[in-house]
Parts: C-alpha cells; structure tokens; sequence
C-alpha cells in the first residue's frame, strides 16, 4: 500500500466528524455570554438540529455544557480542567500567596498572565484590600498589543518565536508597529511601565516569571492606581520594584537561575 502524501488524504485518514462537532458546539458557546438555543447553534454551525441534538444531549450528560430557559451555556469544567493542567497549576501555586502578600502590602490588585493564542489569559488575579480597586476578570482572553504583560513575554522570545506570535495575534493590526518598537527596552529594563490602554488613569507595571529553562512563562502585571488616601500610599516606582523582587523570587522557584538571565544579552533589536 503506498503512503498518504496529499495533505488533505493524511488529514482524512484521521478524521473524527463526531468529535469535530461537540468541540465546534464548545468553541461557539465560549464566545457568547447568554447562551445559545439549539436552533441558533444549528444555524451557526451549518449543521442541522438532529445533529446538534445528540451532540449537545453528550455535551450535558459529560458536564460541559447546561441549558437554562432553552438556551445553553458552558459549565466551568474546561476552566476546571485547564487549572489542574500542571504548568497552569504549578504556576498559580507558586504565585498565589505572593501575590497575594504583596497587594496586601502595597494596597495593590495585580493578577498572572500567559500566553495563549495570540492573547494574554488570565490564569490568576488577587485583589488588595481596599475598598476601590481595579483588577481583571480571571480566565479573561485580552488582546496581546494592548498589554504591557504581552510586551514582556514578548520581549524575551527569540526572532522564530515572536513570529509566530505576531502571526496569531494579528500580523495586520495597526498596532503592531508601537508593540514591536517596545519590545527592546522592555528586555533591556526587564519590565514594561506603560499607561493602560483600555483604562484612561491606570499605570500598567509589568514583570515576566522565568522557569527552569530560561523562558518567559508568565507574567504579573499591576494595574496601577494612584490612591488619594488611605494607610498604604506608595507611588509606582516602589511597587514596580517590589514586583520585580517577588517575580524574581517566584521564578528562583521554578529553578530559574536569575544571575544567568541578568547577563544573557538582549536579542531584539
């Protein structure tokens, strides 16, 4: 028998049409906040309702998804499952009660991001204990060039690498040019102080967490906001420096050797 050598012969050879369907229903229902009825996921799909049927009855009985008033909406078991996928939970774990310490500390919320997609998702976020604060909603996909979380992951990949990134994120976007312009002297300083870009009055500090390997793996970024009054008043150079100390310390833990990456000299150019 002679080998498949066409790409679509190889990808059929493998085809699972069942499987295909239930992750298109999911994948749909996670863009939508008010559900979706079977009639609309049909439509949307191109498939007919029969099919939908058996797909979303699996669906229900495997705990994916719930229907409410004829509309069906995703459960939280995916963001259960993505939290006990290791890296994710060995990097909230280790992260957690410092970031916590810390926006108690500097009256602070701050929250942990990755890399996904082209997107930045929040995997963690700790709020301070005041009563006005500002943070980002957990399991949040945010756009990458308009993070400075995005800019210091970004800043330590390599040419190959940042490539394909940009590729996702959207290779045509306007705002491509002033990311990539950032992205030396966000290595050289081994952070990102930026001015939100969705919240007029919010300073973004950012610093990257390094694993055993040297990588970028995630980052922690506080949204800056200057208090008027209050017990812990602290401005945004301290906090910026007390978040690349706790970064430091997080990424000493997950066996990066930070001497090393001090010295490693900057590749973007």
């Amino acid at each position: 028998m002679s080998a498949i050598s066409d790409e679509g012969g190889e990808s059929a050879k493998y085809r699972a049409p069942a499987l295909s369907k239930g992750l298109d229903i999911l994948e749909l229902l996670s863009t939508v906040a008010d559900g979706l009825t079977q009639a609309e996921i049909a439509k949307t799909l191109g498939r007919t309702s029969s099919e939908i049927f058996r797909m979303l009855m699996v669906l229900r009985e495997r705990g994916y998804v719930e229907i409410d008033n004829d509309r069906y909406h995703l459960t939280t078991k995916m963001f259960v499952m993505a939290h006990r996928h290791p890296p994710v939970k060995r990097l909230a774990a280790f992260a957690g009660d410092p970031m916590q310490r810390l926006a108690d500390r500097l009256n602070q919320s701050m929250h942990l991001g990755i890399l996904h997609r082209g997107e930045m998702l929040v995997i963690a976020q700790v709020d301070c204990p005041d009563n006005n604060l500002t943070s980002v909603r957990l399991g949040a996909h945010v756009p990458l060039y308009d993070t400075a979380s995005g800019r210091v992951l970004a800043a330590w990949l390599d040419r190959e690498a940042l490539g394909r990134l940009i590729a996702e994120a959207g290779p045509d976007s306007p705002k491509r040019a002033d990311f990539e312009a950032d992205l030396p002297a966000v290595r050289r300083q081994g952070f990102c102080v930026s001015p939100s870009q969705t919240i007029a009055g919010v300073l973004n500090l950012s610093v990257p967490i390094f694993d055993f390997t040297g990588q970028a793996v995630a980052s922690v970024t506080i949204p800056f906001i200057q208090r008027l009054s209050g017990t812990s008043i602290f401005p945004p150079e301290y906090c910026r420096d007390a978040l690349v100390e706790m970064c430091a310390g997080i990424s000493r833990r997950l066996g990066a050797d930070m001497d090393a990456l001090h010295r490693r000299e900057p590749e973007l150019q």
